[in-house]
């Protein structure tokens, strides 16, 4: 089974700790990434199979919007990344993501 990838990026650090608090809670996904972009902007990509990482990023999208002093500035998914857009971009399963590995 495909295994597919969720990012979401909000405007304020409240915003992106709900929502990823919120995808890990609503559906069998891991957290594989969390950075920030820019100006008080923050990124999380999640991992899952791709029903779960769709409940996941709606449940998250909706809290990160009902976050007090932020809110969700865009978000996709992608079904199943090629294997060289896993290579190049920070969404592969890693040492510290691998022990909560959901698949």
């Amino acid at each position: 089974m495909p295994i597919a990838v969720g990012v979401i990026e909000t405007q304020g650090f409240p915003a992106v700790l709900v929502a990823a608090d919120t995808m890990v809670k609503a559906a069998a996904v891991t957290i594989v990434y969390y950075g920030l972009a820019e100006s008080a902007r923050f990124i999380v990509a999640v991992r899952g199979q791709t029903a779960e990482v769709q409940r996941a990023m709606e449940a998250g999208i909706e809290a990160g919007n009902q976050s007090n002093g932020g809110h969700v500035i865009t978000h996709y998914i992608v079904p199943n990344p090629p294997e060289n857009v896993e290579t190049v971009l920070p969404i592969h399963f890693t040492s510290k993501s691998e022990p909560f590995r959901i698949t």
